[in-house]
């Protein structure tokens, strides 16, 4: 467990560390979970491995589970999945975003008792709610990265995550080149 937070550390945690860092990586997980082509959303580059929208579907409910974690003051395992009628990588990326939208509204008005209340992740450890958010990324930031290595070989573009990316510096090449 992570040692106790008094509420006014986690607050400033939340305020000043995080909600930035969850709004830039927010629009990063889109931008990779729209890149996955509709046409190989099947793809898995093993036979053990996820499908690409298997994993696209991961992101978006763990993420979202993440945030709401210290939003509803517990983990709960069971609250949320992808409706099923989006079927494509774009339309589950959308509802990414339109999830995220919601909760960060939620979450940028959280106080500190609320940030700092210490709350169980399924039966393993303990931590206090806002640790939560800092795990979520992780989590997202492991399963981008993955699902990265899956464009390449669906020979897709890899957009900008930390900086550009091949496919997008040659985007902007080409861009510049047609001025």
């Amino acid at each position: 467990m992570l040692r106790p937070l008094t509420p006014e550390q986690a607050e400033f945690w939340l305020q000043h560390i995080l909600l930035g860092t969850l709004k830039n990586e927010s629009r990063t997980t889109r931008s990779v979970l729209e890149a996955v082509p509709a046409n190989k959303a099947d793809h898995r580059p093993d036979p053990a491995s996820r499908t690409a929208l298997d994993l696209v579907r991961h992101i978006a409910i763990a993420e979202k589970r993440f945030v709401e974690t210290p939003i509803k003051g517990m983990f709960d395992v069971n609250a949320t999945s992808v409706p099923e009628t989006f079927k494509t990588p774009a339309e589950i990326a959308g509802w990414y975003a339109d999830s995220f939208t919601q909760n960060f509204e939620k979450l940028s008005q959280l106080k500190g008792e609320q940030l700092a209340k210490v709350i169980d992740f399924r039966g393993m450890f303990q931590m206090p709610a806002v640790g939560f958010l800092e795990l979520g990324l992780r989590h997202s930031i492991h399963h981008r990265g993955q699902l990265c290595s899956y464009l390449r070989c669906m020979n897709s573009k890899v957009p900008a995550i930390y900086g550009e990316s091949f496919d997008s510096a040659q985007a902007k090449q080409a861009s510049q080149a047609a001025r």
